[in-house]
């Protein structure tokens, strides 16, 4: 049940929670600490859980693993960000993890927020004050459950290897250590504790030390790859998680019959969450870039392939539509459509900060023309923030602001604006036919 939770990118089983650790100033006897934490903390039933929970994941998900993964990727915790973000750096790998004992993996650049890190238990993140790097450290080990620690080789039966990592995820600005330094000596005691011995890459136990300011978790990771790729076969250069999707089109609360629009669609990761998780309501998915348009389409036939997989016999279409059109003139007649979610262009990776100051207003028009006056609702994603305010001053009439959720996509701080539609008649677009 857990593991269906549909706005959780990681899940993982916590150890110990310490809400207001106090580190000391020297480096040596904080990490000294940390490695005295590690015979302190309640490990039995953590473990238990993660025994249980691998149980069921193999079952499920031994195929899946080879297919979806790439051996770049395998090598690390899925982190956050879009496709071409920040889990495109993990292919320089140090040395050699026979020869070294830690290894280091940047994410997403130096001196940079991981997003992941810190806050990755929902979709949608609180925006975190963070100036520090969070750096993955990964401490190798690996053993066996029940055999002597140099005795490396696998017997029959119970004598299976247990190999391990530590991932640390730090933010805050008053440590003396770095995260790769706390990962490697709290690693280090793991790996006397338990007699546990090592793989970078092809673990079985992950731990997981977060540390934000004087919060420290120790958790097991029970995910192998974050749960935001479960729909999206196909990437774009601004890929928008499952999970964020999900808390978005949760936000506008769809009802059974409800007709779904998203604009601009990009590969479609909205509107194939919605046919997912609100079968009963219609979405209609478009975007003015072809490519878009036929990744999108890609991907709603990778879901039906999927829901054919699971059930040949009952197996149904989704109740949606990929179409290319113009944002600005939508084929779609006025009053007609419940709610419009969408990612709008931030002006990075996809359009221009110049053109957003035109596109938005244009934008928001049109989506108040083809929304119900009085019921329709709207909710957007920009980082483009200042841009947005000023947008939505000019069309005030047709847009009421409801709410303002902050969100950390890939490490921008963005937001995500709930719209409720005025009762005023808009203006009528020029028809097409």
């Amino acid at each position: 049940q857990v593991h269906r939770l549909r706005s959780v990118d990681n899940l993982f089983v916590v150890v110990q929670e310490f809400k207001d650790y106090q580190f000391k100033e020297n480096k040596e006897d904080a990490l000294k600490d940390l490695e005295d934490l590690v015979k302190k903390l309640p490990w039995t039933d953590p473990l238990k859980v993660w025994e249980l929970n691998n149980s069921l994941k193999k079952k499920k998900t031994k195929r899946k693993k080879h297919n979806l993964q790439s051996p770049a990727s395998r090598g690390k915790l899925s982190d956050g960000g879009e496709e071409g973000g920040a889990d495109q750096n993990n292919t320089n790998e140090q040395e050699d993890c026979a020869q070294n004992p830690v290894a280091v993996e940047p994410t997403g650049g130096q001196d940079t927020e991981n997003a992941q890190g810190v806050a990755s238990r929902n979709g949608v993140e609180e925006e975190e004050d963070n100036e520090q790097s969070d750096v993955k450290a990964e401490v190798q080990a690996s053993s066996e459950s029940g055999a002597k620690a140099g005795d490396g080789q696998t017997g029959e039966g119970e004598a299976k290897v247990l190999r391990f990592r530590v991932t640390c995820n730090r933010a805050g600005d008053k440590h003396s250590f770095t995260s790769n330094e706390a990962a490697r000596d709290f690693g280090g005691a793991v790996q006397e504790h338990f007699q546990w011995k090592a793989d970078m890459t092809n673990f079985d136990v992950e731990v997981l030390l977060n540390i934000h300011n004087n919060e420290v978790v120790v958790g097991i990771a029970l995910t192998e790859e974050s749960l935001h790729r479960r729909n999206i076969t196909h990437f774009g250069p601004t890929t928008l998680r499952s999970t964020l999707a999900y808390g978005m089109l949760r936000l506008c609360d769809p009802k059974p019959t409800d007709i779904i629009v998203d604009p601009m669609c990009g590969t479609g990761a909205i509107p194939i969450e919605g046919a997912a998780e609100w079968p009963h309501c219609y979405h209609i998915a478009g975007d003015n870039n072809p490519q878009a348009v036929k990744r999108a389409a890609n991907n709603i036939s990778s879901l039906l392939r999927k829901n054919e997989s699971k059930d040949s016999s009952t197996a149904l279409g989704v109740p949606l539509d990929v179409i290319q059109w113009d944002i600005c003139r939508l084929p779609l007649r006025t009053g007609s459509v419940d709610i419009v979610v969408t990612d709008m262009p931030f002006g990075k990776r996809i359009g221009s900060k110049k053109k957003n100051w035109d596109l938005y207003p244009a934008c928001l028009m049109e989506m108040g023309r083809i929304c119900t006056p009085g019921t329709g609702r709207a909710v957007l994603l920009t980082q483009d923030k200042k841009c947005f305010a000023k947008a939505l001053s000019r069309v005030g009439h047709i847009w009421r602001r409801a709410q303002t959720v902050w969100v950390n996509v890939g490490g921008l701080h963005a937001a995500v604006y709930l719209l409720r539609r005025t009762s005023e008649r808009a203006e009528e677009a020029r028809p097409f036919w």
